[in-house]
């Protein structure tokens, strides 16, 4: 049995969320940067989903994440969606902040306010390029 539960913790599966009640929210993002699947969704810094499944829309070209979070845990339609990192370059999760509407996301619904993953290799590019263009203009 300890086994078994240092297994769960090391793959990523905290004791603290159970899969029993759920309800399953979806989220659209431009990049997901390194999301994985069963990456933890907190909302003030409480465990209180995972991510379920994320795929690619073929038609719109966005990655699109199913999330499955605990009944317990209600969220407003306007609730924002972010995927962040722990640490500079830790894992990534996604951090819900809640909205002020007095509607609740349901099953199946998407979540419409989003932040993509900040991506580090491409804020470096960005911040050269923008330095070889001021050097060029001098």
């Amino acid at each position: 049995m300890a086994l078994l539960v240092l297994a769960l913790k090391v793959g990523n599966a905290s004791a603290t969320f159970s899969v029993g009640d759920t309800y399953q929210v979806y989220a659209e993002f431009d990049n997901i940067g390194g999301l994985k699947v069963r990456a933890p969704v907190k909302s003030a810094g409480v465990v209180v989903g995972r991510v379920d499944e994320i795929a690619f829309d073929t038609q719109r070209y966005v990655a699109r994440v199913a999330m499955k979070l605990d009944k317990r845990y209600l969220f407003p339609k306007d609730t924002s969606v972010s995927i962040l990192t722990s640490g500079l370059l830790g894992e990534q999760y996604i951090g819900l902040e809640a909205g002020g509407d007095s509607a609740m996301l349901k099953e199946g619904e998407v979540a419409r306010i989003t932040q993509s993953a900040v991506v580090l290799e491409k804020l470096i590019g960005q911040f050269l390029y923008n330095k070889a263009a001021e050097g060029g203009a001098k």
